[in-house]
């Protein structure tokens, strides 16, 4: 190979490590921008749990046809579809948010009429913005085996 051929080469490793380094760059901006907005994706999650729940509800009404009520489950289940990533996002922000996603998640297997308290609830938490895992300052546990009251060692 040539002389020119090589450089030809070398701009072409050197812009290929330069879009590497910006995509990774910007992968860790973006995720820094989501870092603390646990409880909004969790209550964006929620709109869509809420919009499926209202069409499974639907499906079930008497009068309802057997062509409404496959397409409004197919509605219902879009949606969850659309709330799942959400969902994964605030636990990826904030654990706390694992029962949400997991139950979303569950509608693969389990019937959506047995998921609708648990999502119900669980979409409670997120527009009350309850800290359901309440963290000490600093981000720290106290360990498990901290002895809580402890006792002087004459007694």
């Amino acid at each position: 190979m040539g002389p020119a051929r090589r450089r030809g080469a070398g701009r072409w490793l050197v812009l290929g490590a330069v879009a590497v380094g910006s995509a990774v760059g910007l992968a860790v901006g973006l995720d820094a921008c989501s870092q603390g907005d646990a409880v909004g994706l969790a209550r964006q999650a929620c709109v869509h749990v809420e919009r499926s729940v209202r069409a499974w509800e639907e499906s079930t009404r008497a009068g309802t046809t057997q062509a409404q009520a496959a397409r409004l489950q197919r509605q219902a289940a879009a949606e969850l579809r659309t709330a799942l990533p959400l969902a994964a996002a605030a636990n990826s922000d904030d654990g706390s948010w694992n029962s949400l996603m997991t139950t979303i998640s569950e509608v693969a297997t389990v019937d959506e009429s047995h998921l609708v308290p648990a999502l119900r609830a669980q979409c409670v938490v997120a527009d009350t913005n309850q800290n359901v895992n309440p963290q000490t300052p600093g981000g720290s546990h106290p360990p498990d085996t901290a002895n809580v009251n402890p006792q002087s060692p004459g007694s």
